[in-house]
């Protein structure tokens, strides 16, 4: 059985604070029908794809417009129109948002949906970036640590359905691939297409001068291929990119073998999809050989992994 699959990266450009959701799903669908076009049987979107980014500004907690950026279900009425789309050409797709659960919880998350149309699996991001606070006297704020709860579902795998080859798949979103322990948590189940969204500032997030758009977007591309190679995977990570209200998003979208060689790469900040065929087969000479976990892996001593979180540095 041929364990090939053409994926689709879809960056999206900037979405503005004032587009409508309806624009937004418009420009989802839109972008969906240029993948299937091309021969795609999976898209991945950004991170926080159905909104402007909005942990760029302070909002109260029970702000209308911020209670509007959050999604109670998925899908919902409002996004809907992608879910139907997306069946009635047979394509299934990766999507982040911000999830409001019925009790109040509020995550940064992601589905990859089946071409039939049905959730397969959910991730909450886990390693949230910025600040829990407003930093007074900075141009730009990052405030996922206000919005959002850390993700408590872990690192989660699912298998595709058998029209894709039954791959493997995980999911992280944005600041989560740039920490390897969740993607060597894929690793450890076997995975073989990681798919993430992103929504990464063209600047140094935390203040200062210490970060270009360049730099940011190189480390972006080298997370993608140092991860993919080291756990032997595909990798494919999606842009939402351009100027959002004055402040910059990184592109750099692109797709990479499980050699860590980078197969397709979007060349603009704006509405563009990358396209590339993978084979699942082609892990197998990672997973077998450099990479082969049972072989080579000694956990007796990674402790400190798991055991500790700030760096202990030696007198």
């Amino acid at each position: 059985m041929s364990r090939t699959l053409l994926i689709a990266g879809a960056q999206m450009g900037p979405t503005q604070r004032a587009d409508s959701r309806a624009q937004t799903v418009a420009r989802l669908v839109a972008l969906l029908e240029q993948a299937a076009a091309r021969g795609a049987k999976l898209v991945v979107f950004p991170e926080l794809a159905f909104t402007t980014f909005f942990p760029r500004w302070p909002m109260e907690r029970d702000a209308p417009e911020l209670l509007g950026s959050f999604e109670q279900a998925m899908p919902n009425p409002q996004v809907q129109p992608l879910f139907d789309r997306a069946r009635a050409l047979g394509v299934g797709f990766y999507i982040g948002y911000a999830e409001l659960t019925p009790d109040g919880q509020r995550f940064n998350s992601a589905v990859t949906v089946g071409p039939d149309g049905r959730i397969l699996f959910k991730y909450r991001k886990i390693h949230l970036p910025g600040s829990d606070h407003v930093k007074e006297g900075q141009a730009y704020q990052q405030l996922e640590k206000m919005y959002f709860e850390y993700g408590d579902m872990g690192f989660p795998v699912a298998r595709g359905p058998g029209e894709w080859g039954r791959p493997v798949l995980g999911m992280l979103v944005c600041n989560d691939r740039r920490w390897p322990e969740g993607w060597r948590c894929l690793g450890l189940q076997g995975v073989e297409l990681v798919m993430v969204g992103y929504n990464s500032a063209a600047y140094d997030p935390n203040g200062g001068e210490g970060e270009s758009a360049e730099m940011r977007t190189f480390h972006s591309i080298l997370a993608a291929q140092s991860n993919a190679y080291m756990n032997a995977t595909w990798a494919i990570a999606v842009a939402k990119a351009g100027v959002e209200g004055g402040a910059g998003l990184i592109g750099g979208s692109c797709i990479v073998d499980p050699n860590g060689v980078v197969v397709a790469q979007a060349k603009t900040t704006a509405d563009e999809v990358i396209v590339a065929e993978v084979d699942f087969d082609a892990c197998r000479q990672g997973k077998e050989k450099m990479f082969n976990f049972a072989a080579h892996r000694r956990p007796q001593w990674y402790g400190r992994i798991v055991e500790q979180v700030g760096a202990e540095v030696i007198p």
